[in-house]
């Protein structure tokens, strides 16, 4: 009997050992949880107010109504979404493409400083663009550009202040960008998947087609929605070379939040704020459950 007290009082409770474990953990995440609420929670609380707020042209009454965002799918405000959907769609396809590629070159080469290199360069290019970027390619390929006029590309219709032309300058931080996510999942692919599909007859190609994409087809799906978000909220770049001759969803909340807009659509540029936050939910979404089952294909 003395000897089982003298165990309960040595013993601490499973629950009181638990609660001292896992406290100061929860109370590390306390200042995270704060910064976000402040630096995320409040504008987008404040973009919800204003979005939804509406104010009567006559009596000059505020109230909450659907007004702006029916105003901002509608007319040019509708164009500028579809044109920033389309370039990045058309950006994310090509960065994927380009980037596969050049990120199994550096997985398979031997030479270990030129994968570090790549990979390094490809960490500083991602993160590269705003003014300075449009500047460079202003100065490169712009009509008074070095390459346009030693090239002779005005002559062959080259415009670089036009879709395409946005298109190529968002391929500079897009690869890279594409070359960092593809490159640990490449990195994923067992050496014995290949020698087994050598060893069965099959060619470099039905490797790809049978093995190794089906594999990668969730981090490329994953490693395209994150370069279509990337490239819808761009803004500087495309503000600084193309101005208002590409409709841009972006360009148009600038617009809106300088003044340009009409009389009692003051708060359009903020429903347009909100459908962009929608967009990129619906990107997050998806990109999300393509990465945890890319992750769960290359640890099995």
């Amino acid at each position: 009997m003395t000897a089982t007290v003298m165990k309960a009082d040595v013993a601490p409770p499973v629950a009181s050992v638990k609660r001292r474990r896992h406290a100061p953990g929860w109370l590390a995440v306390v200042p995270l949880l704060a910064f976000t609420a402040i630096a995320f929670g409040l504008p987008a609380v404040a973009m919800l107010d204003g979005a939804f707020s509406v104010k009567d042209q006559v009596t000059g009454a505020g109230s909450y109504g659907a007004g702006n965002l029916t105003t901002s799918l509608h007319g040019a405000y509708l164009t500028a979404l579809f044109g920033s959907i389309k370039l990045s769609a058309v950006s994310a396809a090509l960065g994927a493409l380009l980037g596969l590629p050049l990120a199994q070159v550096v997985v398979t080469s031997r030479f270990r400083a030129l994968r570090e290199a790549v990979l390094t360069a490809s960490g500083v290019l991602a993160n590269f663009g705003g003014v300075p970027l449009a500047f460079a390619f202003v100065a490169t390929l712009g009509n008074a550009g070095v390459l346009t006029r030693h090239l002779g590309l005005e002559k062959r219709g080259w415009d670089l202040y036009s879709f395409w032309g946005l298109v190529i300058v968002y391929l500079y931080f897009l690869i890279p960008l594409m070359v960092l996510t593809i490159t640990p999942a490449l990195e994923g692919l067992r050496t014995q998947w290949r020698e087994a599909a050598q060893n069965n007859g099959a060619t470099t190609v039905q490797y790809w087609l049978h093995v190794a994409l089906p594999v990668l087809a969730p981090t490329l799906l994953g490693g395209f929605v994150l370069l279509f978000g990337s490239a819808f909220a761009a803004y500087a770049t495309a503000a600084a070379m193309v101005g208002s001759s590409v409709p841009l969803v972006t360009l148009q909340i600038a617009d809106a939040l300088s003044g340009n807009v009409l009389v009692g659509q003051e708060n359009v540029a903020l429903a347009l704020s909100l459908d962009m936050v929608l967009v990129a939910g619906l990107v997050m979404a998806v990109y999300l459950p393509l990465q945890r089952r890319s992750a769960r294909w290359l640890d099995a």
